[in-house]
């Protein structure tokens, strides 16, 4: 074969660089969604989760693509070169390392968010609490519903 004609590899090679690319974009969209969580800026993280779910469609649909090459043994596929047959294999090994990353920070990220919403209970509790007290102090009495009734 020339270096004209197309190498069913070239084709991989395309596709394992595509997923690089885009789980990189995911890692840096999961560290940006730790930092949004961390300063509790939920409008702006909305916006990073929407993107986050179009780079996790595209991984999808690279990984559909990549499956007929799952089948076949790596030792017999025809490379251009061993150049990009090793570009390949390298870019494949940061792949699975960047997916790893990521499963850290959304794990990262979940413990967070779980400790914001404590602490957002645990406020929302403490402000009823007062509310309640404050109301007591004032001979007023609360019913579940959180409307105010005055004795009379």
């Amino acid at each position: 074969m020339t270096d004209a004609t197309e190498y069913p590899t070239d084709r991989l090679a395309k596709l394992v660089e595509a997923k690089l690319s885009c789980l990189t974009q995911l890692r840096d969209l999961s560290r940006k969604q730790l930092e949004l969580i961390a300063q509790n800026e939920m409008s702006s993280l909305m916006n990073v989760l929407a993107a986050k779910q179009r780079t996790l469609t595209t991984i999808q649909r690279i990984e559909a693509a990549i499956d007929p090459y799952r089948e076949q043994d790596p030792e017999t596929r025809p490379w251009r070169s061993p150049e990009l047959r090793a570009r390949c294999a390298d870019q494949n090994t940061k792949s699975e390392s960047l997916l790893q990353e990521i499963v850290t920070l959304e794990k990262e990220s979940e413990q967070t968010l779980v400790a914001r919403q404590s602490e957002v209970s645990h406020a929302l509790q403490g402000m009823h609490a007062a509310t309640e007290a404050r109301g007591a102090y004032k001979g007023e009495k609360s019913d579940a519903g959180g409307s105010i009734v005055f004795d009379a």
